[in-house]
């Protein structure tokens, strides 16, 4: 019996972001599109090389892409939206550019003049990846696009790279579409015969195999996807190459006997989401069908034990060949863990990032098929690594533990109702009706990222980074007042990041240099490492709100980032349940919030803008979860007096479904992303009869178009068919950190001259 081992993706951005910064300078002018080709080929160069050097069999193609996998596979399929103007076979990068990121005008090559909406933007399942959701409306027609995944096959056979192309499978893709007057699975018969013409030219161009994602198996299922799995495989087997069916992010569970029963070739399953799968799925599956086992984590950076995972695999390999893998494509871990000279020794011993995993599985392979004698040092290596772990004094803290066991259940209760805080609040802050306000952070300029980046290196001194800081707060608050803004944020110049910021000022983390993630497009994060118990040793944000209130006689908020989010962006210890850690960073950020009311904030933002992306995939495991994260939010936030008015933030994700737990966390005012959608979030918040204030998004912060007057108010009177107007608040979709000035004020400036507008409206009609 032989074992082989695969990768089922691997990072795209690069090891030191060389996507974002190609992507960024033709974005900005600064470079042609033949450049970001160029540098975009380099990267799938690079990265087949280094998959190759470290022992990969089976290495992926068109798992590169340059903005979102799920966009790129619509374009080839045609399913662009008509306000693109792209005809059949006539869509173009910019077209691609405008789907993802919408446009200003004709000046960035697309086929209409005017600005352009971008799609709508959500979660890839429970990750903190998003996709740029697909649209489908009545009476269009779908034509295949430019075939990337036969020219990228081809690209890597021409440098000597035999590769597995990866495809999102046909029924994932359209349970992921956004549909207006059709049921999107009305077009199965027409994207499989797109599916089959892809298919064919690959398996002329030499393709022995192709890899389908259909992470869709591993949720709840209709019956309507049931059928369309049997349908779909029935034709899709007829075709060649031979096809890898790929699970991920959770087990098959109800979903195995149609799975095994499909005509496929090879099956991938996440066994470190779901170990307990392996018995009943080698009972369901026919003997002939390769089998891949997801063994190493694909969505966390911890260092396997590799002694263990023999122990598992041993037996099963005698049997019979196995393809062994990581649990998911490695796009949501860092590149190399080489890479990070100034991370702690203790703490790196324990890790492994995107390279190492791959070395990981050819240790693996190595002491399956040639016994475990010919990888002694490393498995030693693994073993010590891991014992290290289990017992070092840094990972528990008595103090920790102690403080969570007096946790009693009045500290997540506020003091009065929901009724009695608002009235307390409105005398207090002496707000109008449609306040306005946005959502934290400012521009992070080059200015800002220089001035951090000089103080890290030891060329700016403490002293002189702060006056700058200073500076660029008093700038940011006195543009506020001259805005017209009604509740004002500092700016946030000082943080790198929401969690990271944090993250780095709580006991329990670690942080790294290059350890980059991309979240979309260009947008790359630096998720913390939580590797032992979380507790808060000083205030963190209380001195940078005291000065800023100090500029103005306008509330300032407090920002904060809430335990929920910074516990699902982080790379979470899996040596305890996810809650316990959770409760451990809300009583952090309950110390917090209670110093900042004593310093005197009256408004108190505490995003949760991840708390809908940690939902289990199966609904039978949602109340569990909501129960423990709405918990440790209210633990976060229930300690404040009625006068001191509570914020919170979600965006780009799907709350019609969880909105009684939005409601239990008892916040007075929530901001949410809704420019995109068109509202439509707003109709869920209307029928659950939702208590507090809603601040529905009117400025779309992740494209670089700069919405008017009339759009803004033409949404908001929108957001008036569902909630009153005393309930709205006016702000962007999210934070403006990744904009630009330029972009910004002008933005700003029109939002609140819709929320006078609005005002003004309501007077006349009361």
């Amino acid at each position: 019996m032989t074992v082989t081992i695969a990768t089922l993706g691997f990072p795209r951005i690069g090891p030191r972001r060389e996507l974002k910064h190609a992507l960024e300078s033709f974005w900005s002018g600064k470079s042609d599109e033949a450049a970001l080709l160029e540098a975009a080929a380099g990267l799938r160069t690079a990265a087949w090389a280094r998959q190759t050097a470290l022992g990969a069999d089976w290495l992926p193609s068109n798992d590169f892409s340059l903005y979102d996998h799920v966009l790129d596979l619509s374009m080839m399929l045609g399913a662009i939206p008509a306000r693109y103007g792209a005809a059949d076979g006539e869509a173009t990068l910019a077209t691609y550019f405008a789907m993802a990121r919408g446009t200003t005008g004709a000046s960035e090559g697309c086929a209409h003049s005017h600005s352009l909406t971008a799609c709508e933007m959500t979660k890839w399942f429970d990750t903190n990846y998003h996709y740029i959701v697909p649209e489908l409306s009545t009476g269009q027609k779908l034509a295949l696009g430019r075939l990337k995944i036969v020219e990228e096959y081809r690209e890597a056979k021409a440098q000597g790279y035999e590769t597995r192309p990866v495809l999102l499978g046909p029924v994932t893709w359209l349970s992921l579409v956004k549909a207006a007057g059709v049921d999107p699975f009305d077009y199965l018969d027409e994207v499989l015969g797109l599916y089959g013409v892809i298919l064919g030219h690959l398996a002329h161009a030499g393709a022995e195999w192709v890899q389908i994602d259909e992470p869709i198996l591993v949720t709840d299922l209709t019956e309507q996807q049931r059928r369309a799995f049997t349908r779909a495989y029935a034709r899709l087997a007829r075709s060649t190459p031979q096809i890898m069916l790929t699970t991920y992010f959770g087990g098959l569970g109800d979903n195995l006997t149609l799975a095994a029963a499909l005509p496929v070739a090879g099956l991938h399953i996440d066994l470190v989401r779901a170990p307990e799968q392996l018995a009943p799925v080698l009972k369901a599956a026919p003997k002939t069908l390769a089998l891949s086992l997801g063994v190493i984590d694909g969505r966390n950076i911890w260092r396997a034990d590799l002694a263990a995972l023999l122990g598992r695999i041993e037996p099963l390999a005698a049997k019979r060949d196995l393809i062994l893998a990581p649990s998911c494509s490695l796009l949501h871990v860092p590149v190399d863990l080489a890479l990070e000279s100034k991370l702690d020794a203790e703490i790196s011993q324990w890790l492994a990032f995107a390279a190492q995993k791959v070395e990981e599985l050819a240790i693996l392979k190595r002491a399956l098929n040639e016994g475990r004698t010919a990888v002694a040092a490393e498995l030693a290596a693994s073993s010590q690594a891991a014992a290290n772990r289990r017992t070092s004094p840094r990972i528990h803290d008595a103090a920790v533990a102690a403080r969570i066991a007096a946790v009693t259940p009045d500290m997540r209760e506020r003091r009065s109702d929901h009724a009695t805080r608002i009235a307390a609040q409105a005398r207090v802050l002496g707000l109008p009706l449609f306040p306005t306000t946005t959502i934290g952070s400012f521009p992070q300029t080059a200015e800002v990222r220089r001035a951090r980046a000089e103080h890290n290196r030891g060329n700016l001194d403490a002293a002189g980074y702060e006056a700058f800081l200073r500076a660029e707060t008093l700038s940011a608050i006195r543009w506020q007042e001259e805005a017209g803004l009604d509740m004002l944020v500092h700016g946030e110049f000082e943080r790198n990041d929401m969690v990271q910021y944090f993250g780095e000022q709580l006991a329990g983390f670690a942080f790294t240099v290059n350890g980059w993630v991309q979240s979309y497009g260009s947008r790359c994060v630096r998720p913390p490492i939580l590797f032992g118990d979380a507790s808060r040793p000083r205030p963190m944000t209380v001195e940078w709100w005291r000065y800023a209130q100090s500029l103005t006689d306008k509330p300032v908020k407090g920002m904060l980032t809430g335990p929920v989010t910074i516990l699902n962006w982080s790379f979470v210890r899996d040596d305890q349940p996810r809650e316990a850690s959770c409760r451990q960073i809300a009583l952090a950020i309950r110390d917090e919030v209670q110093d900042l009311e004593a310093a005197g904030c009256q408004a108190i933002q505490i995003d949760e803008a991840a708390l809908r992306e940690g939902l289990p995939l199966r609904r039978k495991d949602w109340q569990a979860y909501l129960d423990w994260a709405v918990d440790s939010f209210r633990l976060s936030a229930a300690g404040v007096a009625d006068t001191t008015q509570i914020h919170t933030h979600m965006c780009y994700s799907e709350f019609n479904d969880i909105l009684p737990a939005i409601g239990a966390m008892d916040t007075d005012v929530i901001s949410i992303e809704t420019a995109r959608s068109q509202m439509e979030l707003l109709e869920g918040f209307a029928a659950y009869d939702y208590p507090s204030a809603i601040g529905p998004g009117v400025y779309d912060i992740h494209a670089p178009r700069v919405p008017g007057e009339e759009e803004m108010v033409a949404l908001m009177r929108l957001a008036q068919l569902h909630l009153k107007p005393a309930q709205l608040w006016v702000n962007p979709d999210c934070g403006l950190k990744t904009r630009k000035w330029e972009e910004v004020r002008p933005a700003i400036g029109a939002m609140v001259a819709a929320a006078r507008t609005l005002r003004a409206e309501a007077m006349a009609d009361a």
